[in-house]
């Protein structure tokens, strides 16, 4: 990873405003002012004009002629593309990333789920989540490959949230675990199936249902 102080202007921008608007901080419709948003980070309007253009690839935000830049929503429709748009993408980067993983790197990313079966809120489980889908597919060694799976985990980690916000409860992930098991005895297919089931979930859910291959504690 590298240092968010090293990244350009317009990135550590456009993560921000993501990490808000993900969050529900900043919610779908509202306005983002170049002028507010420029004051706020001591940043003139070209990082900040970059900065929207970037969470417009995300899917977060829209442009709209002589109105400016406001928060996307998102309907059931996109919630299924973005789902199935992921769940080929990190088979294609799994596929890929199956020789050159390593037992430290399974071992990382079982300790990733052991995290996230203790987060306190949904935005740490969704920090160990996500630190575990990278952790499995970036040794695929694709960055352009990886960064369209980053721009949909963002998008579809609003969906969780606006989920999961008023009522969270820690789930335990077994999807993650199955996954990690069939990597270990280099049963790539198999692997890959239960990614791409994992990830799907997502287009099938309404926020309120349980998450297939995620229970809660007391059922286990």
């Amino acid at each position: 990873m590298s240092n968010p102080q090293s990244e350009p202007l317009a990135v550590r921008i456009s993560r921000e405003l993501a990490r808000r608007i993900i969050s529900g901080q900043i919610e779908a419709g509202a306005r983002l002012r170049q002028d507010h948003i420029a004051e706020e980070f001591g940043a003139s309007h070209v990082p900040v004009r970059e900065a929207f253009r970037r969470l417009e690839t995300q899917g977060l935000v829209e442009s709209e002629p002589r109105r400016g830049v406001r928060v996307a929503g998102f309907s059931v429709e996109e919630v299924r593309e973005v789902a199935e748009m992921r769940a080929s993408l990190e088979v294609l980067a799994l596929r890929n990333a199956v020789p050159h993983l390593t037992q430290a790197i399974l071992d990382e990313a079982e300790e990733a789920t052991r995290a996230g079966d203790h987060a306190g809120d949904v935005q740490a489980w969704e920090e160990a989540n996500r630190k575990f889908h990278r952790l499995i597919l970036v040794p695929c060694g694709m960055p352009r490959l990886l960064r369209a799976i980053d721009d949909l985990h963002t998008a579809s980690s609003r969906f969780l949230f606006s989920g999961w916000r008023s009522e969270w409860e820690t789930p335990t992930d077994r999807d993650h675990r199955a996954v990690l098991a069939a990597l270990r005895s280099r049963n790539t297919e198999t692997a890959a199936t239960l990614l791409a089931r994992h990830v799907q979930w997502i287009g099938q859910a309404s926020p309120r249902q349980e998450l297939p291959g995620i229970g809660r504690e007391e059922r286990l």
